[in-house]
Order: C-alpha cells, then structure tokens, then sequence
C-alpha cells in the first residue's frame, strides 16, 4: 500500500492543476465603424520575478520604436537611462486593429522561436499570460503547439480595443489578475466601476473573477482642445501618464487634479527642430491671469491644439478664457504656492522616484563605509 499511497501523493498535484479552472483566451470586444480601425492601447507586463529586466529589455522584446514612448506611458522622467530596472507592472503603449468584432495588437510584437520553446511557454513565461497557446497558434496557422520550428516569427496577437465606453473615449489596458485581486480592488485602482468591468469582460458576477485571467480596463482621458482636423486629433492620454505628440515637440499630460490636457514644448529641443508654439504673446501651457478686481477669477490660457503637416510642419494652439481659482474659490493671488517643477501634473510621482533613489544612494554610502 505504501507503493500506491506514493503514487497517489506525486499525482495530486497534477489533479489539482487538472481540476482548477484555467482562464479562458482573452477576446477584446472592438466593434470598428470602419472596415479596420486602429488606436493606441495599453499592455499591462509583469517583468519575470526572478531576473532583472531592463527597460531596454522590455523595448525589445515588444519592439518598441522609441525609448521615449515607454518613458511616457509610465511618467517616467525622459532623462531616465535605457539601463534602469523596469518598474513591474510596466505599460506598454502598443497600436491596436479591430477586425471581425475582436481587437488585436498590429505588426508587434512578435517573437523568433528558440530551441525548447513551446507556444505554451511563449505565452506563459515570455509575455506573463497577457495571451494564450491557442491564441498564438491560430495568428500563425500551428498547428500542433508543441512542435515549432527553431527560428519561426510568430506573431503575438496581444488582446486591446478601440472601441468607446459608455459613449465616452477611453484607452483600454489589458490586465493579467494577480492572485488575491477582486473587481472592486481592480476598479478603484484603475478609475472605473465594478459594473463597467463585469459588463465589458462579460462576466456574470465578480465571483467568476480568475487569477492569470486578462481583463479589458478602460481608463479614462483627459480631456484636450486639439482640433478634429489637426494629425493627432485622436490623442488619448490617461492619468499618470504623458505622450510626445508633433514629432516629439510637444509633450502632454494628463492628471485626475483636471482631467484636462495639459501640454507643453519639450524641454530640451531647440527652435531649429520645433517652430515655436504662442498664442499672440502668451507661449503654449502658460497662462495670463486678470488684475481687475471685479472678475479676479478670469484668466486665459495658451492650449495645445494639435499639428498639421500640409504644407509646412505647424504647431496649432488655441487661446482660451478659464477660470483660475481652485475648488475653494480662492483666486490664483490668493492660493497657497506650489513647486512648478512640472507642468503636467505629476512632480508628486516624479519627486518620489528622486526621494527612493537618493535613499538607496544613501544606503549604499552607509554600506560601503569603513
């Protein structure tokens, strides 16, 4: 009997596994007007836990044409070096197409096959569970997932949408849920409702909820004045974050303070790159405030309003009337002064990531000392 009870114990393991439900490939709804739609959307990747990686391994493992643009998606400072470890959970801004109601991410990335590797494990262990075996093997016509040949690109159709929310543009994020998550947790963290993730996942109750299972979060964008004929005129930033826009000149972000667009020249390109951006006077993310005591709230501000390329490169702004005191009604004369360190709306996070270097820069001095 010992034999047997042996066996029984090394073979639990494996009806559990069997017996746990798995969750299912991820399908984005994207319901395109057009015959094929295309956005931006975002890649929630968990870097291995046991291995050190790098921004730039995360660049190239999705094929990432700009340094910049990873830097932006996560509020990164642009001084940030290509060598610094990844922050986990890192987004990925990706282009994402619509077709026959689901949506897919477009050309990228994909991945050369290596010796010992299965479709199973592309999936799993290289893109942390963002997507499955079947997946991977219907995008390139497998059809056996074990057996793959040593060099052969696949494409990996990572899941993404286009599509509104409650009538309203968003930016969607493909999420993997880690162990011990709720709906409720997910969607306060990420700024939207339990109702709107059950709805937009398709599931009955939060109970169905899954570890490892890849949610569709819409997240909400600022609002912005960018013109419906400029270029980027489907700019779509969420909070905490930043984008480049006018062949970089122009960088935007976005904060929950406002939920407005608030966009500025890059800092460190010269006019000889970038045509400078004015309203009149007034340079672009700058604004004038009234001096007239009768209307001590009123002030204009200088907005980005998008770029064109018709025939000359041309930065669009738009001067516009706002009012410029705070919740409280205290107008900007009379509010308490604040570090303009930057202009988008995120010193709070980019002055932490300064304190948790200089701590480890102090430790290590502590460290190192005789």
């Amino acid at each position: 009997m010992a034999p047997l009870s042996l066996s029984l114990l090394l073979l639990l393991p494996l009806l559990l596994l069997l017996l746990t439900p798995s969750p299912a490939a991820a399908r984005f709804t994207c319901n395109a007007k057009s015959r094929a739609t295309t956005c931006q959307a975002l890649i929630s990747y968990t870097p291995p836990p046991n291995a050190t990686t790098t921004l730039r391994d995360v660049r190239t493992l999705f094929q990432l044409r700009s340094h910049r643009a990873l830097l932006a998606a996560n509020a990164l400072p642009l001084t940030t070096p290509q060598t610094a470890p990844s922050p986990s959970p890192i987004r990925v801004r990706l282009p994402c197409l619509c077709s026959g109601g689901a949506g897919a991410t477009f050309q990228r990335p994909t991945y050369t096959v290596r010796a010992g590797d299965t479709l199973d494990a592309v999936a799993r262990g290289v893109f942390a569970g963002l997507l499955t075996y079947r997946d991977i093997a219907a995008a390139n016509n497998v059809s056996d997932p074990n057996r793959v040949a040593v060099g052969q690109d696949l494409r990996v159709p990572l899941p993404c949408s286009c599509d509104p929310v409650g009538g309203v543009g968003v930016v969607h994020l493909a999420y993997v849920v880690p162990a011990g998550s709720s709906i409720a947790g997910i969607a306060e963290e990420h700024g939207t409702t339990e109702q709107t993730l059950l709805q937009l996942n398709r599931l009955p109750d939060a109970k169905s909820l899954l570890a490892g299972q890849v949610l569709d979060v819409p997240l909400r964008v600022c609002s912005s004045a960018i013109s419906n004929t400029a270029i980027d005129s489907n700019l779509r930033v969420p909070n905490a974050s930043y984008i480049l826009t006018a062949n970089n000149c122009i960088m935007c972000g976005c904060s929950s303070n406002t939920w407005q667009l608030d966009c500025q020249p890059t800092q460190g390109l010269t006019s000889a790159v970038c045509p400078v951006a004015k309203c009149g006077d007034l340079f672009l993310g700058n604004t004038s405030v009234t001096t007239s005591p009768a209307s001590p709230c009123e002030g204009t501000a200088c907005l980005y309003a998008g770029y064109t390329n018709t025939t000359s490169f041309t930065i669009l702004t738009n001067l516009t009337s706002s009012s410029m005191c705070d919740a409280a009604g205290l107008s900007p004369a009379a509010q308490p002064s604040h570090s303009s360190a930057s202009g988008l709306g995120l010193p709070a996070l980019w002055s932490w990531s300064g304190l948790v270097v200089g701590i480890h820069i102090v430790l290590l001095c502590l460290v190192s000392a005789p």
